[in-house]
Formats: structure tokens, sequence, C-alpha cells
């Protein structure tokens, strides 16, 4: 057990504390416990790298709080506040993140110059990771970040930020596989979970979102050479007064990417926006989107028992790519109002079926 011994005032920088509590535990060949007493700790930007480690199973313990700078700009261009980068092995357990960004979120709202601030927490190139029983408040930007891992499993998590706070997707997916979500709330300013390009074997499931933008698939499709998404499943989730229920969107740009065999089921809408949307024609400020069709191929898709309120007239919406339209979409017992009365649906380019009750009538 290695105690962080550093000053618990929020205001003393405790990095080198924390990285040689790491050292020691990454020298060690039994497992080790990195332990963070009550307190605010101060930390700068700072990396765990593994890649030296002889230790495959390491728990940072939390009891306390870490604190990242209150000045946006001593991190906001670091990319990302904590870092572990090609782990092995490691769990934590417990504690609260206080990215204290919503200064940088006030002056990335007025419009002027700031750095893009920095992701909370981060995971890369990794395996076998736990995060459970984390609170993350008020990331500058993502709170948490996983990519090009394997097996991760995020459990309990409790995310926070204000739903017009910029860039504060609560969890990011990308390039990973075996990543599972569970049991956590996520009220933010921008997607509660996002799923990038390169993502198989997610399973998310008993999920509070709201505020925020929703569980979006994307954006994908903005490279040509793109790798697909497959095998996701998003079970017993509830929206409230989100942008978007379940999404998936994509550039509209040339790309190989492809999104296949998902199922979004057992999801309660309360007044969303968007519950149902597949956007294949995103272009913000139409710009870089030359030709306007998406590449990415959407196929394999189920929605099923998703009950609620949507807050627009169209609550299942699919727009698909007219190159590649969106082949075997199944809605199964949807049934969603707006104001009390029936909701609308909108088809283009998508071919599939429906069973059950569906409301809105299904246009496929």
């Amino acid at each position: 057990m290695y105690v962080i011994g550093a000053k618990a005032d929020g205001k003393s920088d405790s990095s080198k504390a924390f990285l040689s509590a790491w050292a020691a535990a990454c020298a060690s060949a039994n497992p080790a416990t990195i332990y963070v007493p009550n307190g605010r700790f101060l930390l700068g930007s700072i990396t765990f790298a593994g890649q030296t480690c002889k230790n495959t199973r390491i728990t940072f313990r939390l009891d306390g709080t870490l604190v990242a700078p209150s000045n946006y700009n001593v991190i906001g261009n670091s990319g990302n506040w904590i870092t572990f980068q090609r782990v092995t092995g490691v769990s934590v357990l417990g504690g609260t993140l206080d990215g204290q960004g919503t200064n940088l979120w006030s002056c990335k709202n007025s419009g002027k110059n700031c750095p893009n601030g920095a992701t909370s927490l981060g995971f890369y190139n990794s395996n076998n990771i736990v995060v459970d029983g984390l609170t993350s408040l008020n990331s500058q930007m993502f709170h948490i970040i996983i990519y090009a891992c394997r097996n991760a499993k995020l459990q309990g998590t409790k995310i926070v930020a204000a739903g017009n706070s910029p860039n504060t997707d609560g969890i990011h997916v990308q390039l990973s596989t075996g990543v599972t979500i569970l049991n956590s709330r996520i009220s933010t300013g921008d997607d509660c979970i996002s799923i990038g390009p390169g993502n198989s074997n997610l399973w998310i499931e008993s999920i509070a979102c709201g505020p925020g933008h929703g569980i979006s698939i994307g954006s994908l499709g903005w490279d040509l050479q793109e790798p697909g998404v497959q095998n996701v499943t998003v079970k017993t989730v509830t929206f409230k007064g989100t942008q978007n229920g379940v999404r998936i969107k994509s550039w509209a740009r040339a790309s190989n990417g492809f999104v296949k065999s998902v199922l979004f089921q057992h999801l309660v809408m309360v007044n969303v926006q968007n519950p149902v949307i597949i956007d294949q024609n995103y272009c913000p400020n139409n710009k870089n989107c030359p030709g306007q069709i998406s590449g990415v191929k959407i196929s394999d898709v189920m929605y099923q028992d998703i009950h609620g309120t949507s807050a627009t007239a169209v609550a299942v919406n699919f727009d698909c790519s007219k190159k590649y339209p969106c082949s075997n979409i199944k809605l199964v017992d949807v049934n969603l109002s707006y104001k009390d009365q029936t909701a609308q649906a909108s088809c283009s380019n998508v071919g599939g079926t429906s069973s059950g009750i569906v409301n809105p009538s299904s246009c496929l």
C-alpha cells in the first residue's frame, strides 16, 4: 500500500507524490494499492506510463478529490489532465475528479480565443481497466476517454457538468473492444456517451442521461479510411430533456466506415428532442463535405421497447446516405408521443421492418 503523502489543501501541487507512488507500485512484483486519503489534492497534467511496469494489478483507491489547476491555461492545451498510457490491470476505485472547467466554458461561450481544454481522465492503449464509483465534475473538455483499449469496465460512474458546457462528452470510446459501461448517471453539455470509429463489442446498460446530447455512435466518416463500429448494445437507459436519445451520425463525406449489429433496447425518453435519429448528412456550417454524400454503411440496427415523449413532432428520423442506404433497420414495440398527440416518423434512403406496436407509425 502506497499512501499519497502530499498536502491535501487543494493548492500545493502533489504530482510528484503521485508519480513516486506510481513508480514504486510499478516496480513491485505483487499487486499494489495507491491510496488517496480524504482532502483535495492539486494535480497538474500528469501521465501514468505503463511501458516499464512489472505490475499488472495496480489499484488507485480514492477517498479524496483530485483537483485541476483553477487557471485553465495551465493544462488547457495539454490534451489530457490525467492520462494512463499503455497500462494493464489498473483499477480506479471511488473518489472525485474536479476539472474546474467552468471558467473555460465561459471563455468558450463568449466566443473569445481560449484553449481547447483538457480531458479529465484518459486511458490509451491499455488493457483490463476498471473504473468503479468515480465522480467527475466540471471537466474542461471530455470527462473520460477510452482510446485503443481492450477490456475496460466502467461502473457506478457519476458525471456532472452544466447543460451548456461545450464539448464535455461524458464517456468517449474509440478504437476499443470489450468496453462495458454500467449503472452510471451522466449530466453534461455534450453526448452522455459517444462511440467513435473502430469500436467493437460494447455493452452499455442502466444509464441515466440528461441534460446532454444523448448516446451517439459518431460522428463517423470523417476519414476516407476508417475502421467501423460493430456489436454494440445499449439497454435500459432513461433520457431526460436531452437533445437526442439514441443517435447514429456520419459526416456527408466519402468514407469506407460502417456501423452494423447494434441493439437499442428498453429505453425511456422524457421530453427528448430527437428520440431516435440516424443523421448521415452531418455537415456543420456546410464546411468540409465535398460531394455531400456519406460513404458510411449502416446495417442491422434494432430499436426495441422504446417509449416516452418527444419534444419535437418528428420522434423517429432516419436520414440515411443516398449512395449507401441504411439496411435491415428494425423497429419493435416503439411507442413515442408528442404533446399528447401522435408523433411523426421520417424516412429517407432506409430499408427495414417494423413489428409489434409502433408509434409513430413506421415509415420503413
